[in-house]
């Protein structure tokens, strides 16, 4: 076409080579300024400049046919079925796929190898590893990738990689030296080359060499099977009922028919939850709402903070950090990790469900003048119509319009048990307040990066000038928008799970977002509910400021919201004492103790107005 530019014609080209390159018709390549990723046949890679830089041009191309290659080499049902349960030995597991994907389907083309390898080296600039000081901080995952792509393939690690490579090289070289050898004989047969890579996780001491991952699975299923066999009314009845939730909508099963048209039982409830509705129940477009005019907490107070720069700062949901394959394996994950926990907190749940509707329940006046007519004054009526008295009037309730935000820390000394708790509380709580009208939103909050990422490589290119302010690149991410139907919402809280994902803790920063996505709700009552395990950290940030820089930006943060702004907030601390920055707030010991306290401590705002 006449009118076409360079960019379309490169868009119209690496379209058709990933198509090619999967031997799939009906791929789309779609671009983004975010993460790349890959949904199905849907592609999304950077988008490059107008201009077309030789340098984004090659990172394009590498995860296109790096993404388009999964799609030719990769049995998503084979891996799978053989992948272990343990989250560190599965991310292992699946780093090792991934490099044989990219291993064979490069043989003899030396241009989609040198796509593949801009794209890894791009990868690998915001990954943990080239900014490793000790052999704890190494992720195994990438180190085990790389010497199964340098075996395979003979290329050497990026350079940013080798020194944080060197830390563990010796170690897996002594433990699994043998295995990394051996899958090059098995690349061209995934099912062959699943058993040598559990075999090799078994050398490394990730997985026990006695469990195959075939019977894990079984195992989880057969429990939850039981569990759905033994629904009862009442509070047990929810336990049973999340287990088959998840099990449905992985399945992809609907049932159109059903549709939300009260309160009903708790076990109506459940297949309420399952019903995937009219087209239009999916949530207002975009979900931020209209900014009323309000004339407080509109505009962000002013303190003695600063970021080095926001340019790698991202907002992102969390559909866009993994596919709708993987989040389904984290949501399965943690639902069998916490399947004893969920029916003692879905017993609580219960309880403020039931506290809550008794606060919505509408009464009437009657024997009125005026207003609707009353049916048990009817025979009155036709027999007099002059009768006044005859009609009703229905009574406001006291029960305010009200939207809840829970903002979980994501930080990396959440890692195990406590987050996993979180995730399952928070959607709980999700699906309770949502019976009872109550809209809920799910955040998060962790860095990009360990130890400063692109921020504090731009901070050095600076030439290090004094007092930066924050030099860390922060992630906030949603789980759960406010118009968002939890049904639709649920498999993204497993992304919690996630290998790499939990990061450091940049508090205030969070909490002022988090407080601006609900100043501009249109509910009558606001709720954030703070939830973490520590002080904020970060220690770019803290290593050129000083070492309270991030403490006292958060004290200043809560004292303005206490104090000016209509949002109610409380935190809950888990094993950290958070009482002296909140005036509402309760510390834990112990993260099992989280489901109830959370629940407790809503139940405590919606009895007393504030």
């Amino acid at each position: 076409m006449a009118n076409e530019t360079p960019l379309d014609r490169f868009k119209t080209v690496l379209g058709g080579a990933a198509r090619v390159l999967s031997d799939e018709a009906e791929v789309e390549l779609a671009y983004t300024a975010d993460a790349p990723t890959q949904s199905g046949k849907h592609i999304k890679v950077p988008m490059p400049a107008r201009s077309l830089p030789a340098d984004q041009v090659a990172e394009a191309r590498g995860f296109a046919d790096g993404f388009a290659l999964r799609l030719k080499h990769h049995n998503s049902a084979l891996h799978l079925k053989g992948a272990p349960v343990e989250a560190v030995a599965r991310a292992v597991f699946d780093a090792v796929e991934s490099a044989r994907v990219e291993a064979l389907g490069s043989r003899g083309y030396q241009g989609i190898t040198d796509n593949l390898q801009t794209a890894l080296g791009v990868r690998m600039r915001a990954d943990p590893i080239t900014r490793a000081r000790t052999r704890d901080e190494v992720p195994l995952s990438t180190a085990v990738s790389l010497l199964v792509r340098e075996r395979l393939t003979g290329l050497a690690p990026p350079a940013a990689c080798v020194d944080g490579l060197a830390m563990v090289r010796d170690w897996i070289e002594e433990k699994a030296g043998s295995d990394l050898d051996a899958l090059g004989l098995v690349i061209d047969d995934q099912a062959a080359f699943a058993q040598m890579s559990m075999k090799l996780l078994q050398d490394l001491e990730l997985v026990e060499g006695d469990l195959l991952p075939d019977e894990a699975d079984d195992g989880g299923s057969d429990d939850e099977g039981q569990d759905d066999q033994q629904q009862d009314e009442g509070d047990d009845s929810e336990d049973a009922g999340q287990q088959g939730d998840g099990q449905v909508e992985q399945r992809g099963e609907t049932t159109d028919s059903e549709q939300q048209e009260g309160e009903g039982s708790e076990a109506r409830d459940d297949s309420l939850d399952d019903a995937d509705g009219e087209p239009g129940d999916e949530g207002d477009d975009g979900m931020m709402p209209v900014r009323p005019n309000r004339p407080m907490a509109d505009f962000a107070p002013q303190f003695e903070y600063k970021a080095w720069t926001n340019s790698f700062d991202e907002v992102i949901a969390a559909t866009e950090l993994c596919d709708a394959e993987e989040l389904a394996r984290l949501r399965s994950y943690l639902d069998q990790q916490l399947v004893h926990l969920q029916g003692a907190v879905t017993k609580l749940a219960n309880r403020l469900q039931r506290r809550l509707m008794a606060q919505q329940n509408r009464s009437w006046d009657f024997d009125q003048d005026e207003g609707m007519l009353d049916a048990a004054r009817l025979a009155r009526v036709i027999i007099n119509p002059m009768q006044s008295l005859s009609y009703k009037i229905e009574r406001e309730t006291d029960f305010k319009d009200t939207v809840v935000t829970l903002l979980i820390d994501n930080s990396g000394s959440m890692r195990g048990r406590p987050i996993s708790i979180a995730a399952i509380s928070a959607d709980i709580l999700a699906r309770t307040l949502e019976r009872c009208g109550v809209k809920t939103e799910i955040l998060g909050f962790t860095t990009r990066a360990w130890k400063g990422g692109q921020s504090r490589e731009s901070w050095l290119a600076a030439g290090r000038p004094a007092q930066p302010g924050r030099l860390n690149d922060i992630r906030h991410i949603v789980y759960k928008q406010a118009d968002e139907p939890w049904r639709r919402a649920k498999a993204n809280l497993g992304l919690m799970m996630r290998e790499g994902l939990l990061k450091e803790n940049i508090d205030g920063e969070a909490l002022l977002w988090a407080h601006g996505r609900l100043i501009g709700r249109p509910e009558d009552r606001k709720i954030l509910m703070v939830i973490s395990d520590g002080a904020p950290v970060d220690d770019s940030t803290l290593s050129v400021n000083s070492g309270s820089y991030l403490e006292r930006h958060l004290r200043q943060v809560i004292g303005w919201i206490e104090a000016r702004s209509p949002v109610e907030l409380c935190a809950i601390g888990i094993g950290h004492d958070v009482t002296r920055y909140y005036a509402r707030a309760v510390t834990i010991m112990d993260a099992d103790q989280l489901g109830g306290t959370m629940i407790e401590q809503l139940a405590a705002l919606f009895d007393n107005d504030r």
